[in-house]
């Protein structure tokens, strides 16, 4: 027999891919496919963080970092954050994409058998990494008279003798959806007061279409957050994010920083210095109003469709639609879907189990003409 790790059982595949899959073979037989499943920018890196690239590799910069990254980008990512909840650089740590962020804090934190609560729906790594170290991932389930977030009070009915942390995304993926400053607050203080450890992703924060979210930071010193250089930056093949942790774990973050992964793209890291730059700022804020307007399109025209749509996503690129008015299965519904029609999106199986099978997500990093399209041949199909 070959040895198998019996966690393996425990960790799923993103279903998306099989659709992304079908999708690119298609292509390849000459379909035209409308891409509506995919969770990145579908802008290329601003030009001034790709030549910040190319000049460190042009000028020899491929060498090992400190594990903890860059001390001058760990001095600019901590100096982006406002003036009263401005962490010292000291408590920041760069790592290979959000991913690499959380994989090291579950591994700080969580023992075999500890649970880490998060919102069901949710991203899918979210539980898989507290998974892949022996922690129980417990799903709770959320719905638009939430928000579809935790709050303070499932926190409370739901923590456990075996619960160690609870973690949050805001805005969140798949729903958009952001908690309210006030809200984050009495969750951060409910977490402390149990002797627990909240997790806050922030990765897309600065895709938020209203007011500017604020950070968890501005609540508390003692919670991790997680940020990324991918979605707001659109800098996803760059494998580049961040923490900012208590400053009492930063040494164990340290540590299995130096074991897991030594330190992240030392080119990438050249490259995102360039990130907080006037310019680069301006062509970011640019692009997030057009993603405000695919937004703005896209709601409407789903809603009208017959997609049952509750809230306005206040940040983000994606909706999450309830299509049981067309189906009671959306995974089949998603291959009918992408077969019939050449439109690709995500089933809901991929974020949970919580009314997975009337869910499907759409995403608007695509051309407005894109969706356009997209949504002629969704009325024509459905």
């Amino acid at each position: 027999m070959t040895p198998r790790a019996t966690r393996l059982s425990k960790i799923e595949p993103f279903h998306v891919m099989d659709i992304l899959a079908r999708a690119r073979a298609m292509e390849a037989q000459g379909r035209s496919i409308i891409h509506m499943e995919i969770g990145e920018p579908d802008f290329p890196t601003a030009p001034a963080i790709v030549h910040a690239g190319i000049a460190a590799l042009e000028a020899g910069r491929t060498h090992y970092t400190p594990a903890l990254g860059l001390p001058e980008l760990r001095a600019a990512i901590a100096a982006s954050y406002p003036a009263p909840a401005r962490p010292d650089a000291g408590r920041v740590a760069v790592t290979p994409g959000a991913s690499g962020a959380l994989q090291l804090i579950f591994a700080a934190l969580v023992n075999p058998g500890d649970q880490v609560l998060m919102a069901d729906p949710g991203y899918p790594c979210n539980r898989h990494f507290v998974s892949l170290f022996e922690g129980e991932p417990r799903a709770i389930p959320v719905d638009a008279s939430t928000g579809y977030q935790l709050n303070a009070e499932l926190v409370r009915r739901h923590w456990t003798a075996r619960t160690v942390a609870v973690l949050l995304a805001s805005p969140s993926n798949p729903t958009g959806t952001l908690i309210a400053p006030d809200e984050m607050a009495q969750i951060a203080r409910a977490v402390e007061e149990r002797g627990g450890v909240l997790i806050v992703d922030e990765i897309y924060h600065g895709l938020v279409y209203g007011e500017a979210a604020v950070t968890a930071l501005a609540h508390s010193p003692n919670l991790f957050v997680v940020n990324s250089f991918s979605k707001y930056y659109g800098m996803t093949g760059w494998r580049l994010g961040w923490l900012v942790a208590p400053a009492s774990y930063i040494p164990a973050i340290d540590k299995l920083a130096q074991n897991i992964f030594l330190a992240a793209s030392t080119p990438a890291q050249y490259a995102a210095l360039a990130a907080y730059g006037a310019g680069v700022q301006q062509e970011l804020q640019k692009r997030r109003e057009i993603f405000r307007d695919r937004r703005d399109f896209l709601l409407p025209a789903l809603r009208e469709l017959g997609f049952e749509i509750p809230l306005v996503p206040q940040g983000a690129f994606y909706l999450y639609a309830d299509c049981s008015r067309f189906t009671d299965d959306s995974q089949a519904f998603a291959l009918r879907l992408l077969d019939q029609a050449g439109v690709a999106i995500t089933p809901g199986l991929d974020f949970g189990s919580h009314r997975a099978a009337r869910h499907v997500r759409f995403s608007y990093a695509n051309t407005l003409d894109n969706l356009r399209e997209g949504v002629a041949r969704l009325r024509k199909f459905l």
